[in-house]
């Protein structure tokens, strides 16, 4: 009784952790549990409570009816003499009957061939074995049928082919997501044809009125030259699209046009530099000189240990 009472409390306490458990853990099952509300896990508590009770009884037959076998066995010398059903079954259906080895028996079971005097015996293959054999001849027979006559279920060429479907879409939805969440500071200069096109499309549409279609400005500064006003960097371009500058008249895009939109024609301004506009206005801000980064893996001047020309 204590032992059971101990097993009990046991599975209760595992109970009661799923919670915690199910925080540190990916297991579906349990997240599912977690998910279930009041009237469905208590439904699921009385179907595991009679699933036990089942499995007990079921326990408890078997272990009266080998009890009562073992009397009658006591009782009656001729039963007790009968192998067991589960000799009988074994018997039947894994390792078969075998004949006995030695004698006229055996001799009648040698095979004409032998190898280095050992002599292989004509013995009859396991049932167990024999039906799997069969098993396979059928199931060989189905699934050549049914893929191959009928045609109904996907080749494997089919399955790869829909896969790599499947992988392309999923790959063109991380793309879009990845642009949709672009923003002043992961964005880069993109200077292939199509971002390029698309740049010069919003440019003409909505920027040459201040800035003139060849980049020359007019209400608004000159594209072409190295100076700007607020930086000329990717990041800076693209922060002047996306916030504007309310007090010089430049109005914010961030609500008219997409992340991709404005890396697009900020990436096409960055081209009109070098180029010769037809009216081009006078330069505005400060001159702009690309930051050069330092390879990560350079030394600085005490690793070198550099000694001034003087010491030399």
């Amino acid at each position: 009784m204590k032992k059971f009472k101990s097993i009990l409390l046991l599975l209760v306490g595992m109970f009661l952790t799923l919670p915690t458990f199910a925080q540190s853990t990916d297991i579906e099952w349990v997240n599912n549990l977690q998910k279930m509300d009041s009237s469905e896990l208590t439904l699921l508590i009385i179907l595991a409570v009679v699933l036990g009770v089942i499995v007990l009884l079921l326990i408890l037959m078997i272990y009266l009816m080998s009890f009562m076998v073992s009397v009658f066995k006591q009782d009656s010398p001729e039963l007790a003499s009968k192998p067991s059903w589960w000799a009988e079954f074994k018997q039947k259906y894994i390792v078969g009957k075998m004949k006995p080895v030695g004698g006229k028996e055996e001799k009648e079971m040698m095979l004409d061939h032998s190898y280095d005097g050992i002599v292989e015996l004509d013995n009859h293959m396991p049932p167990w074995l024999v039906s799997v054999f069969y098993i396979t001849i059928a199931f060989a027979v189905v699934y050549f049928t049914y893929y191959s006559v009928l045609g109904l279920g996907k080749t494997q060429i089919e399955e790869y082919e829909q896969e790599l479907t499947l992988a392309a879409i999923q790959i063109e939805e991380y793309k879009s997501k990845q642009l949709s969440m672009i923003d002043e500071n992961s964005v880069v200069f993109d200077n292939s044809g199509p971002a390029i096109t698309a740049g010069k499309k919003i440019y003409d549409a909505n920027c040459a009125a201040c800035h003139a279609a060849d980049g020359g400005g007019g209400v608004g500064p000159n594209m072409t030259d190295e100076y700007w006003i607020h930086g000329g960097s990717i990041k800076d371009i693209f922060t002047v699209v996306k916030y504007g500058v309310i007090e010089k008249g430049m109005i914010p895009w961030q609500d008219q046009l997409s992340p991709e939109e404005m890396q697009q024609v900020s990436s096409y301004i960055l081209t009109l530099q070098g180029t010769t506009p037809a009216n081009p206005k006078a330069p505005e801000g400060e001159k702009y000189v690309p930051a050069i980064e330092e390879p990560l893996d350079a030394l600085t001047e005490d690793e070198i240990e550099m000694v001034p020309e003087e010491d030399q």
